[in-house]
């Protein structure tokens, strides 16, 4: 399916749900490969995955967003939230869910090597 197909078929709320997924795997795989056991892994990952991370690297991510992708991440942070997120405030989880609609857009369109750049990019940042 091409990007704006993508764009016209999918909620906001369908791109984040599937991008949290997408996101989640990517980040298994690569703390699977340190060794670890899986209490470790278990904890090392809810530092991706929270949305406290999740919009935090947002603020590194944007200047290396296309327009398109910046708008994708504005109608996820934008979309109506149906739940309160029980660890993070507000303005948090909206930039997480925009974070999470953007890996869900990358999936769906299967730009796997886009997703693959933002997610060195995390990587990079976070060792810094």
């Amino acid at each position: 399916m091409d990007k704006q197909e993508v764009i016209r078929t999918y909620s906001a709320a369908a791109l984040a749900y599937i991008g949290d997924a997408a996101f989640e795997v990517y980040v298994r795989d690569f703390l699977v490969r340190s060794g670890e056991n899986v209490n470790i892994l278990h904890r090392k990952a809810k530092e991706f995955v929270c949305a406290a991370a999740q919009s935090s690297f947002m603020t590194f991510l944007e200047p290396v967003l296309t327009e398109e992708e910046m708008s994708v991440y504005r109608r996820g942070r934008n979309a109506k939230c149906h739940s309160h997120p029980k660890n993070a405030d507000l303005a948090e989880y909206h930039r997480a869910t925009g974070f999470e609609a953007l890996f869900g857009f990358w999936h769906l369109s299967g730009d796997f090597i886009r997703q693959q750049e933002i997610f060195d990019c995390i990587l990079t940042h976070r060792a810094n």
